[in-house]
């Protein structure tokens, strides 16, 4: 068959084309080394502020009262200390004050004479805390409780308190998946603003050497920017699929302990699943615009100059989705899932959010949709201001090249 391929057949030979050079290349290594420095150093960081935290002592209260008090407030703490320790200071009787004798607590601190976070001082009537601002304030009340409890002299029996926990309720649940929407939207953002520019460079560069005036000589433009989008695409998954294994070793290692996040309403399986897609999505739409502004741009200052308002723009983009999940059901939250470039970022919200999955079937045929109008729409302009040419059609009639099946 000696017949032109079509713009999918062809879209595959140069997202094909595209995928294996930018994988082979040494400097697709040193991107997947870009982001793990941020977290090995975060992981390093982390681990030497637990071991710090860890060897870091409990804040000590120090007592300088008159010698009945100060026991009185030892054995209300020793009381005490089984039911309410950490709501307790540690306790340690600096100075047992004679019968009219003085002492200057704010002196003792200031030449830091004692090693205590803060002193009390005065009377169990008359309790009076020296110290940093947001430390005695902090134990403000449990000094009252324990001077109240010391001048009673009244051992008090707490019962013991059965506890009957349950597996969630429905404020805990509400409030654990906001969280993890509000985790999993800002996670899909990050990944796409920081991938999506690989697609601008790669265009600039094909531009400057030609390649991509043969390329639009022998197949469709559409098949072009669709091929390359596609790659740019497989590209940044392998990237993110070597990320997630790197962590995956370093949390199975013992490197890092993240918080367990609350279950989404879909589930984790499920959650992830739609990830996946929802990232493709987006970054084919935010792809697709770049794709246009890299046709365009003749060089590097040219593409950053066009890409800043878009990139600006996606920023607003985000804070709108992000607002919308405040919203659920609201006129605001149809909104972000209507319109396109914030339509993954709603429905990945929803997903965390909302069991139900009819919407995003919906949703990712929307998004497919415009994907696909807006591939076209970039393919046509850079047919017609950097190709000058006219219709596709004409465009075919007049090429020299073209690509046979085999």
């Amino acid at each position: 068959m000696n017949g032109r391929l079509s713009v999918l057949a062809a879209a595959w030979v140069v997202a094909r084309r595209d995928f294996t050079a930018i994988l082979f290349s040494r400097s697709f290594f040193f991107f997947l080394l870009g982001p793990l420095f941020p977290v090995l150093i975060a992981v390093l960081a982390g681990s030497l502020g637990s071991r710090v935290d860890a060897s870091q002592e409990r804040p000590v209260l120090g007592i300088a009262m008159s010698v009945a008090d100060a026991d009185a407030l030892e054995r209300t703490r020793a009381r005490l200390a089984p039911v309410l320790d950490e709501e307790l200071p540690e306790l340690l009787v600096i100075r047992r004050l004679a019968k009219g004798e003085s002492y200057d607590p704010g002196e003792a601190l200031a030449l830091r004479k004692v090693k205590t976070a803060a002193i009390l001082s005065g009377s169990l009537e008359k309790p009076v805390l020296t110290g940093p601002g947001g430390l005695i304030e902090a134990w403000r009340g449990p000094v009252s409780m324990l001077a109240a409890q010391a001048r009673s002299g009244a051992e008090i029996a707490y019962p013991a308190v059965a506890l009957k926990p349950v597996a969630r309720s429905s404020a805990t649940e509400r409030k654990g998946r906001f969280a993890t929407a509000q985790g999993a939207q800002t996670l899909l953002f990050l990944l796409t603003m920081m991938l999506a520019g690989m697609v601008l460079s790669n265009l600039v560069e094909e531009k400057g050497n030609k390649i991509i005036e043969v390329l639009a000589a022998a197949v469709p433009m559409d098949a072009v920017f669709l091929g390359k989008l596609f790659a740019m695409l497989g590209i940044s998954l392998v990237g993110i699929a070597t990320w997630a294994a790197t962590l995956g070793l370093l949390w199975l290692g013992g490197g890092i302990s993240p918080e367990r996040l609350p279950d989404p309403a879909v589930g984790w399986p499920l959650l992830i699943a739609l990830g996946v897609v929802y990232f493709a999505m987006a970054y084919l739409l935010l792809g697709s615009v770049f794709l246009a502004i890299g046709s365009m741009a003749t060089t590097v200052r040219e593409v950053q100059t066009l890409s800043m308002p878009v990139t600006m723009a996606q920023l607003m983009v985000f804070f709108f989705a992000s607002f919308a999940m405040t919203q659920p059901g609201s006129a605001v939250e149809i909104a972000a899932v209507l319109v396109p470039f914030s339509s993954p970022f709603a429905m990945l919200a929803r997903a965390a959010q909302e069991p139900a999955l009819l919407p995003h079937v919906l949703a990712i045929g929307w998004q497919m949709l415009w994907v696909a109008l807006l591939v076209r729409g970039g393919a046509r302009l850079f047919r017609s201001r950097v190709m000058k040419s006219g219709p596709a059609g004409k465009t075919r009639r007049r090429s020299r090249w073209s690509l046979r099946r085999p």
